[in-house]
């Protein structure tokens, strides 16, 4: 095979061709419909905590995993557990516990006396919404083991591999790693969330609304299931859809790569800081969660603005610092900052 000329222009794919976003805008607006109803129903039981609902809803519509980290007592496994009834689909809470084992949790062969075989016990893994409440209380072997999951959509139990049902979302909650009794998650599992959302303390006056609700010893309400998976796969198919141009694409790139080799992005104070950068599954969680936080405000197209919008959460535990990062206080969290400041919006 002849080296390519190097006189002759390599050919340039296609351009992708603007979708009539008329239509697309009323697609969506269909889509959506179930949206109000859902933060309604979260709303009934949950007082404010909209960042870490409105990125629990992006995950569920992108089908992107999400990690929410927290202090305990801020109402992460309650809002992830009444958004899971708010879905008319099976829903499983796992309790990551030190001596949880992987079996717990994906199943494993039992063996039957009666015709000398062994039979598969299937985990609770198997369901299309599942809460792995504290997660980084488990040991790193029973948190390895929903990298298959998780990525694949699969299991494999002996010799024979599973697929898991459809819908199929991780809804992580883990406390900060510094407190006792905490393991840090792998990071090939860590690169594995879309999304990882810190929960923070709530506003004197939800403090005040929480308190009022449920100091008085009553029963939370009912949660009626408002859609259904079919209704979620729906939508999710319209969010592929979302308009994003070639300009947004590249502002999408350029971040990512910013975190990777920042003295090309003019952030030579960034250097020795990082360790590695954050992975090409940056670059797909960034799009498909712009497009999802486009979705959410009834737009057919994205903008740099939700790109912005939604960064910090798909870009905080995929960079990694330096000891000389750590020595001087440096958090990964202040790298993305940096970075969204010092790239170039289009």
């Amino acid at each position: 095979m002849l080296p390519p000329d190097p006189t002759v222009p390599a050919p340039q794919p296609p351009e992708a061709a603007t979708p009539d976003l008329g239509a697309l805008t009323a697609r969506v607006a269909e889509q959506a419909r179930f949206v109000p109803a859902l933060l309604e129903s979260v709303g009934r039981v949950v007082v404010g905590q909209a960042h870490m609902v409105e990125r629990l809803l992006i995950g569920m519509l992108t089908g992107g995993h999400v990690l929410l980290e927290g202090v305990p007592g801020l109402a992460k496994t309650l809002t992830v557990s009444t958004l899971a009834k708010a879905i008319d689909a099976r829903f499983q809470r796992i309790q990551f516990t030190p001596d949880l084992l992987p079996a717990d949790l994906l199943g494993t062969l039992i063996y039957n006396q009666a015709d000398a075989s062994f039979q598969v016990k299937k985990g609770p893994i198997f369901a299309n919404v599942i809460l792995a409440d504290e997660v980084n209380r488990a040991p790193a072997k029973v948190q390895s083991a929903l990298l298959e999951a998780m990525q694949e959509r699969q299991v494999t139990i002996g010799e024979t591999t599973y697929p898991l049902p459809r819908p199929f979302l991780v809804l992580a909650t883990q406390n900060p790693i510094e407190q006792e009794g905490t393991y840090p998650l792998p990071e090939a599992q860590v690169d594995r969330f879309m999304l990882k959302v810190v929960v923070g303390y709530p506003s004197r006056e939800e403090e005040i609304e929480i308190m009022r609700r449920m100091s008085h010893g009553t029963a939370l309400p009912a949660v009626a299931p408002v859609v259904t998976p079919a209704q979620i796969l729906s939508a999710r198919a319209v969010v592929g859809e979302i308009y994003l141009d070639a300009r947004v694409e590249e502002y999408i790139v350029d971040l990512v790569l910013a975190t990777r080799e920042p003295q090309k992005y003019k952030l030579s104070d960034l250097r020795g800081l990082v360790a590695y950068g954050a992975s090409p599954r940056a670059s797909i969680a960034l799009a498909l969660a712009a497009r999802a936080h486009a979705f959410l405000q009834g737009r057919a197209y994205a903008t740099p603005d939700d790109v912005r919008a939604i960064a910090l959460d798909v870009l905080r535990h995929r960079v990694a610092v330096t000891y000389e990062a750590e020595a001087e206080d440096v958090t990964s969290e202040q790298i993305v900052r940096r970075v969204l400041s010092a790239v170039e919006v289009p």
